[in-house]
């Protein structure tokens, strides 16, 4: 996990730099309008995903290592090109995962939370899930693991296949000439996140787009179609936490209020989308018929409330940073009071965002939160030794997140009922 740390550590600077850069571009350049609070949803997200996989919070069913070392049929040795053969055996093995979360109502829950966003940019790359702890990866590795590549190739191979999916969330950069026929371009991905009919679980490669050639899934951006981001059962939500378990919540209950034995079970295991007949006449959900007409979630919010909201997200990518350079210092059980401290900041955070009325309930628990641990330790996990007055500090900055979450979010729930009258 210390690595793990590290890598992020080095990677999000760059990834929210790149994300600033483009957002000057497109409000001085384009001249377009910034949904600020839908890219704080997509840090969040990201965060919330980080803080997951530092905490473990994950079951591994066959272990990769294991398979390797007891069980393999021969030993590859490690050289540069076992490193390309399983960047493009990787790339192959994530089409497939791909395209079972895309056609599977179960699986379609891990993956839901990455296609939320009603925006296309580059925050949109981070939208990644938690509620996925069991993974496929796990299955679909069992042939490297059998055939002995070495854990070490897998383990370096997987962040830069990851990290390199990011740079093509973008509508900025148009068709690339020769590459359109080699790699997934931003062309490419803004398909593969449309909801319009014509391009639906299309575009389901990773790097290469040649799977999506050989298997039926390709489909090249369209000039008469302008393609519409999002889901077509829209979220209605900022909230990362409650994204990633919304679709979950549904099939539970369709499989609960279905009187179809054989319906509870295809609840579970049909295509995406799939709903019993009697649960949907009874119980339907609002899902978009026309792409170009549906009115996108927002919320009317002062330029006061927008600038709170980045100086809190400001505020929790600091005290994730802090966490991750100092994973081993914090150890365990004391990581996981950590990491229960950043959901419950992002679960505050964003139902202040959507305007609930539990907001102050959740930064109350916040604050208790953040205060049990100062008394209790004296201390905010180590932080007094790298700043003498760490404490004078945080316990300033829950005052002030207090005062300023009521008043402002007492002034949104005027606002919105002026707006209503």
């Amino acid at each position: 996990m210390e690595k793990y740390g590290k890598i992020l550590l080095f990677v999000m600077p760059i990834f929210i730099g790149l994300m600033l850069i483009e957002k000057l571009y497109s409000w001085y350049v384009k001249k377009e309008k910034t949904n600020y609070l839908d890219t704080a949803s997509s840090l969040t997200s990201a965060i919330t995903m980080i803080t997951k996989n530092v905490l473990g919070l994950s079951v591994t069913i066959i272990s990769y290592r294991w398979i390797e070392e007891r069980i393999a049929l021969t030993h590859i040795n490690s050289t540069l090109l076992t490193y390309v053969i399983a960047f493009v055996v990787l790339d192959f093995s994530h089409y497939w995962i791909h395209r079972i979360e895309h056609a599977n109502n179960f699986f379609w829950n891990s993956h839901i939370v990455h296609h939320s966003s009603e925006e296309f940019d580059l925050a949109c790359a981070v939208r990644q899930p938690i509620s996925s702890f069991v993974k496929l990866f796990s299955f679909f590795m069992i042939p490297a693991a059998l055939l002995g590549i070495s854990p070490i190739v897998i383990a370096t191979v997987t962040p830069i296949q990851f990290f390199a999916q990011f740079w093509y969330h973008t509508r900025h950069i148009k068709r690339m000439g020769f590459l359109e026929h080699i790699i997934v371009t931003p062309s490419h991905h803004r398909v593969h996140h449309a909801i319009n009919e014509a391009y639906l679980d299309k575009n389901l490669s990773q790097i290469f787009i040649i799977w999506d050639k050989l298997f039926g899934t390709f489909q090249a951006e369209r000039e008469d179609v302008p393609p519409v981001y999002g889901i077509t059962r829209p979220v209605r939500t900022w909230n990362p936490i409650k994204i990633n378990f919304q679709h979950m919540w549904l099939l539970i209950k369709d499989t609960l209020r279905t009187k179809s034995i054989t319906d509870k079970l295809k609840v579970w295991t049909g295509s995406t989308g799939w709903r019993p007949k009697d649960v949907e006449a009874a119980h339907p959900v609002y899902k978009i018929d026309d792409v170009y007409g549906f009115e996108k979630y927002a919320v009317n919010r002062s330029p006061l409330f927008i600038s709170w909201i980045w100086f809190q997200v400001a505020a929790i990518l600091l005290i994730t940073s802090y966490m991750l350079a100092h994973i081993a210092g914090i150890g365990s059980p004391a990581i996981f009071i950590y990491g229960g401290f950043i959901f419950v900041f992002v679960y505050a955070l964003t139902d202040l965002m959507d305007g609930n009325a539990s907001f102050l309930f959740w930064e109350l628990l916040k604050s208790a939160y953040a205060i049990t641990i100062f008394l209790s330790t004296g201390d905010w996990f180590g932080m007094t030794s790298i700043y003498a007055n760490a404490n004078v500090l945080g316990m300033g900055y829950i005052l002030l997140s207090v005062a300023m979450t009521i008043y402002l979010g007492m002034g949104s729930k005027k606002q919105e009922a002026l707006l209503q009258q």
